[in-house]
């Protein structure tokens, strides 16, 4: 069983760092599957179904905006990508992860397991490419959720990216505690302000 994970999230303001995991036989894939970046949203929805469906497991992890902040983003994807791959109901033997750089993994997990980071994986291995849908897919929809709860940010519009309408909240609104307090942009405004709670 082989295994491709990557995160959606690390450069957003805020929300959780979302990693996912997806699992296929070696000589199985998946048609049309493609960085999740380069799909309209209501084909990597349908992309995502048919992952789902049709691999042989998949798991997510997630890293709060606690941990972000008190990790920093880039140990914070990595714990998010570590929960992913231990939430698979198997253990592949070959393990493909996004970027330069590969999460720790328990010793007795890691034996029989060949890890191995590719830098822009997500463009080059259609595993990689299946787990960016699904942490993609679904890192928004928890995105929608948190705008229900701040709808002030309009986060469900924008994912919690740093685009002018969410930096014109901030300045407006002050953080929320869906933000990231170590992102500079976050931290520049300060909390809410009182009276103007979105």
């Amino acid at each position: 069983m082989l295994a491709g994970v990557d995160e959606a999230g690390r450069g957003a303001l805020a929300g959780p760092v979302v990693a996912a995991a997806v699992a296929l036989p070696a000589e199985r894939e998946i048609p049309g599957v493609r960085d999740s970046k380069l799909l309209s949203p209501a084909r990597r929805a349908t992309l995502e179904e048919g992952i789902r469906s049709g691999c042989l497991a998949w798991s997510v992890g997630l890293a709060a905006v606690e941990e972000i902040d008190r990790l920093n983003v880039l140990r914070a994807s990595l714990l998010a990508m570590r929960r992913a791959l231990l939430g698979l109901s198997g253990k592949p033997s070959v393990v493909r992860v996004d970027g330069p750089y590969l999460p720790e993994m328990p010793a007795n997990w890691r034996r029989g397991v060949e890890l191995e980071a590719m830098i822009g994986g997500d463009r080059r291995c259609p595993l990689i490419a299946a787990a960016s849908i699904v942490a993609k897919e679904h890192r928004d929809r928890l995105m929608r959720r948190l705008d229900l709860r701040w709808p002030g940010y309009r986060l469900a519009e924008h994912k919690g990216y740093a685009v002018p309408a969410h930096r014109a909240a901030l300045e407006r609104l002050g953080a929320s505690p869906a933000h990231r307090r170590s992102f500079r942009p976050v931290r520049a405004v300060g909390p809410a302000h009182d009276g103007n709670r979105p």
